[in-house]
């Protein structure tokens, strides 16, 4: 969950739900298809037809009683939503094993993303390649996150480190960040954090097994 409430009436829950309605219509459109039904989004998805209708609404109608939507057209709608209609230049910070991973993950670049650039504070690690990106030092984030106006960052450090990153990086003009780290970390209003946590989701399903 973001760790603060964007600030306007949708929400945050609805915006949740924007990027995977998305992802299902990229996937129709390269199937060839060219419309498509909240009934049958909902059927890929397991979303109900009303819950994503309502979600669609808070925009403006992009659909047609008993025409469906066209899925190019809504394509284009979401991503000015959710401003991933330019691409957004990302900074890494931390160059370890899940930095490497990251950093040569090739679903970023198409979706709106492009990672610009790699720090780290191991001085082992500087100047050596992660990916295409030679890594920089961490000393110098200031100055990278203003060469390249970034506003979208990854954390992939240690837990022990992530709020010292995070810190620093809102005093760089970072107001977005992907937090890999298992830890929740301490942000002002209007910035926003997601986390990926694997192990949490795997206790999350525990609990259902028998």
């Amino acid at each position: 969950m973001p760790s603060n409430i964007i600030s306007s009436n949708i929400p945050d829950i609805v915006i949740g739900r924007l990027p995977i309605y998305l992802r299902a219509l990229t996937r129709l459109a390269q199937e060839g298809r060219e419309v498509t039904s909240s009934h049958e989004l909902g059927q890929r998805l397991g979303i109900s037809s009303a819950q994503i209708r309502k979600d669609l609404s808070h925009f403006g109608g992009f659909g047609k009683q008993g025409t469906g939507y066209q899925i190019g057209y809504l394509i284009d709608q979401l991503k000015q939503v959710l401003k991933i209609d330019r691409e957004w230049e990302v900074a890494l910070i931390g160059a370890g094993d899940l930095g490497h991973a990251v950093a040569n993950y090739r679903g970023f670049s198409d979706r709106g993303f492009r990672i610009c650039c790699v720090l780290d504070s191991d001085p082992q690690k500087i100047g050596h390649h992660v990916g295409k990106h030679v890594v920089q030092p961490f000393a110098d984030l200031e100055k990278v996150i203003a060469e390249y106006d970034i506003k979208v960052a990854m954390i992939a450090v240690p837990a022990q480190n992530a709020q010292e990153v995070a810190d620093q990086l809102i005093k760089a003009g970072v107001r977005a960040m992907l937090n890999y780290a298992p830890i929740s970390l301490n942000v002002p209003q209007g910035v926003y954090v997601q986390y990926i946590d694997p192990v949490v989701h795997l206790q999350r399903m525990t609990y259902y097994l028998d």
